[in-house]
């Protein structure tokens, strides 16, 4: 075997010891939720409400000075989801404030007229943002790029840090809705 050889093979050797690992780790690694304290990083998406598609986009960025929830949820109409969103629809007045400096999204990968369709049949009063392409489930931790979100739920304050998460949200358990109105006027969604 020439010099020229080694080098080549050695050099091809090194790069799969060293590059190998890194993608391994990286593949096999689940999003991590973001933490109480961090800036909720901002994005734009398409949101619905039972009177259809909402003409201008949710910033999240545009809505400084008001309490945002945000619940990432894997599928509309499924049963636990149902009954996520049916208690909140059924608590929005006192959980939510009825609306008042307090935002709620509901966040699934289904598309914007499933989202309308659900929202309507079922009487939502708040938002549902399309998140399609996944990239809001990706950058809160809540998917990792392929899938269903997981039952992810962030408060984040009207400073725009995030002030409560639920990770998973517990949908089936009474003291997490009362835990997250606590969390929400904690937040200041009182005002």
């Amino acid at each position: 075997m020439s010099i020229r050889s080694r080098a080549t093979r050695f050099v091809a050797v090194l790069a799969v010891a060293v590059i190998a690992p890194s993608m391994v780790g990286a593949q096999a690694a689940a999003p991590m939720p973001l933490k109480v304290g961090d800036r909720a990083p901002d994005f734009t998406v398409t949101v619905v409400t039972s009177a259809g598609v909402v003409a201008k986009p949710f910033k999240l960025s545009e809505h400084k000075g008001e309490t945002v929830v945000l619940a990432f949820f894997p599928k509309a109409r499924t049963s636990g989801c149902t009954v996520q969103m049916e208690s909140y629809r059924d608590k929005y007045t006192q959980t939510f404030q009825g609306g008042k400096k307090v935002t709620l999204v509901g966040v699934s990968i289904d598309s914007d007229t499933a989202l309308v369709s659900w929202a309507k049949d079922a009487k939502f009063q708040f938002h549902f943002a399309a998140d399609t392409d996944r990239k809001v489930g990706v950058a809160y931790g809540a998917n990792a790029g392929t899938g269903y979100h997981k039952r992810t739920l962030y408060v984040i304050d009207p400073s725009g840090k995030i002030s409560y998460v639920a990770a998973p949200f517990n949908q089936m358990s009474a003291d997490a809705y009362t835990e997250l109105g606590t969390a929400i006027t904690q937040a200041g969604g009182s005002h």
